[in-house]
This record gives structure tokens, sequence and C-alpha cells, in this order.
């Protein structure tokens, strides 16, 4: 399975350098109400809701702003409807992208992107033409210098990924990432837990199979378009094969 392809993470770690916090806390409150709106406002019996809480706290969202956006789901306060979407995309270099989101406006969100891929010479795919690259999976991510003394080691933090039912694993520096098959994800995470680990992200998202490779001016380009994307409105997450 291929490296850490996720642009979200990427740009929570910028978030607190580049002051986008508003529009993080925008994405996340969306998340909240179409999780809400889904299977309800207990957590407990929506892992949807209990993924976007967590996110929640890892950007520090106020708890006026969760509050706010799970009354929006339950329907006690007005709000726009709200739909999900999801773009299957040809980037530059020919990386395979999906764009996640969610809008009030279809057709709004689908003339502001055509705008952006113009821009960047880059295509929208037919249903399926991108999807079928990726595969969904559970994503957990830890730091080896925030472990235990004990857990100071990657062999054992290794060991530790294949107890729980990992299904791969890789490493970025410092980061260590697991991945779960969905069903497993939370299951996978609470023995980590149990076992000591501190848990540093928690999310779905989707995998690809396998990374495009592509020269320095190719990877410039694509982290352009990306924060491009990234800047839409409506965008939410952002998958692509190419590690950056």
């Amino acid at each position: 399975m291929a490296g850490h392809s996720h642009w979200a993470k990427i740009k929570y770690k910028k978030a607190a350098s580049d002051a986008k916090r508003g529009q993080i806390f925008s994405k996340i409150a969306r998340e909240i109400t179409i999780a809400v709106r889904e299977k309800g406002p207990n957590p407990e019996f929506n892992p949807r809701l209990r993924l976007a809480l967590e996110k929640a706290k890892e950007v520090n969202l106020p708890s006026e702003n969760i509050e706010r956006a799970i009354k929006r789901g339950t329907g006690e306060i007005g709000g726009e409807k709200l739909e999900e979407v999801m773009f299957e995309i040809f980037g530059p270099g020919g990386t395979k992208i999906l764009l996640t989101g969610i809008t009030d406006n279809k057709n709004r969100s689908f003339t502001q992107l055509k705008q952006v891929l113009n821009k960047h010479n880059a295509k929208l795919g037919s249903e399926g033409s991108v999807r079928w690259f990726f595969k969904k999976m559970a994503s957990v991510g830890l730091k080896l210098s925030q472990q235990p003394s004990e857990y100071q080691n990657k062999e054992k933090l290794e060991m530790s990924a294949i107890e729980a039912g990992g299904q791969d694993f890789y490493w970025e520096g410092d980061d260590f990432y697991i991945y779960f098959l969905p069903e497993e994800g939370e299951k996978g995470k609470n023995f980590l837990i149990n076992q000591g680990l501190k848990i540093d992200s928690f999310s779905l998202e989707w995998v690809p199979q396998e990374n495009v490779q592509l020269d320095e001016k190719g990877i410039e380009a694509n982290k352009k378009f990306l924060e491009e994307l990234d800047d839409l409105d409506f965008s939410q997450e952002i998958y692509i094969n190419l590690n950056l």
C-alpha cells in the first residue's frame, strides 16, 4: 500500500502558522452537521460523529461552534441544506485525486471546481475512474517521541501494530501510521490505547494502492493545484497518489 498521501493532514499541520483556522473550523463544523443528520447526535452510536469530534478537539474548535453544528444537524436551528459530493480528478502529471466535499449548491461547487481544473490543466474523471485506485481504510497515527519509554523503539511499535490487527504501516520521520480495515479501526485504536500508547490521530481515509513518481517540478505543480482545491469553500478532504 502506498505511503502517506492525505493532503488534509498536511494542511492541518500548516494551519497553525498560516492563519487558516477559520477555514478548517468551517469544514469540521459541516462534517459534524452531516454526521448528526446521518445517525443522530449521540457519538456513542455514531462513529462518524465521534471522528468529527476528535478532529474538532485536535484543532481546538470552540465548544459553541460544535454545539451550533450539532443543532443544525438535529434541526433545532435552521441552516442551508447540505449534501455530500465526491469528485474524481486526474491532476498534473497524471496524478489521481479524490476530492470529497459538503455543499449547499452542487452546481455552484461544480463551476468553481471546473475553473481550478482548467487553470491547472487537470481533468474531471467519470464516476469510478479514479476511486477504484483507492481503498477505504482506517488510519491511526502515533508519534514515536510521545510514547512511553518502553515503546521508544520502532520495532516494538511495529509489533504492537501487528498485534492490534493492522493491515499495513509506515514511518514518516517520527510519525508512525497504521492502516486498519474500516470496521476494525476503532478496535485497533483501543487496543493500542490499552497498551499504554498515545494516539496522535485517527481517521477514515482513501488510500492509494500505488503512488506515481514525479520530478520536483511535477510535485510542485500538484502542491499548487491541491492548495487551490483545498481553498474551495465546499472542499473537505483531498487524497492523492503522490508522496508530498
